[in-house]
């Protein structure tokens, strides 16, 4: 799930960037996978608070598919960062500690007296991947919190807390339904409280607000065709919110200013050195440029969401008919965000 991202090298004159970003460049490249079936998607790039570039492109390829530009893709696991910041709330306000055990909350977990609030927001708690399941994803049918917490505890652990660090979706679930106690409200509706209101987003939703006017998601076999995606219940502060990319920005944006959690709180949440992971967000390195965020991936929905505290530049980017692979598109921008020369996409 998580975005494995080659360092590229950055031609730059010193280390000074441009307080412009070249659109048109941008726009090029945008323009070029359009007119070749290269994807479908959307992206906002804010500087210094700002939107400064959005387009979306693709749509058009899509037949009979009505859309506008409050249209929402999945996110995917981008809304772990929104769970990750609901949790540090909680412990700004004295209601959780980092150290606050599993077992306070989910005692017949493996491990759990061991388990750390630290650790499920890091990955590093030993848990694993509840969404598959004897080697097959099965959550594309509505299943049960029961059912989902079930196989959970089948799965058990594979090392012990902070031993390692391994990428944990059976974490995350278990960090919503920890918010869901303490809240004594659904996922859907502490988002809407702490997130939504506050910082007025007009196209930002948990898969229990019933959101509407959302993208599904397609593959190019010639045409785009839709594609069964993974049900979205299943995956509640995992992998369910749907959002447009400049709502996507605000956020991120929000969170840096520190208008979501305090300086203390968000220095927690960052990856520390070189190391991938913090406790909610990820470390995306581009040579000599860092950008912390999150990214997302189901079956057909793929999202970026990251920020530079440097240069104040914040990348969100979805598709929901990926041929470019996300990874391949992002470095591309990043090179043509900080590079004179355009840097075009193979499309094979």
């Amino acid at each position: 799930m998580k975005l494995k991202l080659l360092t590229i090298i950055l031609l730059m004159s010193g280390n000074l960037f441009s307080q412009e970003i070249d659109k048109e460049k941008i726009d090029q490249y945008i323009t070029y996978i359009e007119n070749n079936n290269g994807g479908i998607g959307s992206l906002s790039i804010y500087k210094d608070g700002n939107e400064v570039y959005n387009r979306s492109f693709g749509q058009g390829k899509l037949i009979n598919v009505n859309y506008n530009k409050d249209t929402k893709y999945q996110i995917a696991s981008v809304t772990k960062m929104i769970t990750a910041t609901l949790i540090f709330k909680l412990i700004e306000a004295g209601k959780l500690k980092l150290d606050t055990k599993l077992s306070d909350f989910f005692s017949d977990i493996p491990n759990s007296k061991k388990i750390t609030i630290k650790n499920l927001l890091g990955h590093t708690s030993g848990l694993g991947n509840f969404a598959i399941r004897d080697g097959v994803i099965w959550v594309t049918e509505k299943a049960s919190d029961k059912e989902i917490y079930d196989e959970i505890k089948k799965q058990g652990v594979t090392f012990e807390p902070d031993e390692k660090v391994v990428y944990s979706n059976s974490a995350y679930i278990l960090l919503r339904m920890i918010l869901e106690k303490k809240y004594k409200k659904d996922y859907n509706k502490i988002v809407i409280q702490e997130i939504i209101k506050p910082l007025h987003l007009k196209n930002f939703a948990s898969i229990k607000s019933n959101p509407v006017n959302t993208f599904k998601s397609y593959k190019f076999t010639g045409t785009w065709n839709e594609i069964k995606e993974i049900e979205y219940t299943n995956v509640i502060g995992v992998g369910d919110i749907a959002s447009t990319t400049k709502d996507m920005n605000i956020v991120i944006n929000n969170l840096f200013q520190e208008n979501l959690v305090n300086n203390k709180s968000l220095e927690v949440m960052k990856p520390v050195g070189k190391d991938e992971w913090g406790h909610g967000l990820a470390l995306f390195p581009f040579g000599e440029k860092i950008f912390f965020g999150h990214s997302g991936d189901v079956l057909g929905s793929h999202s970026v969401l990251m920020y530079s505290p440097k240069d104040h530049i914040s990348i969100a980017y979805c598709t929901n008919g990926e041929r470019i692979p996300t990874n391949t598109f992002i470095e591309d921008l990043i090179s043509n965000i900080y590079n004179k020369e355009l840097k075009l996409p193979e499309i094979k």
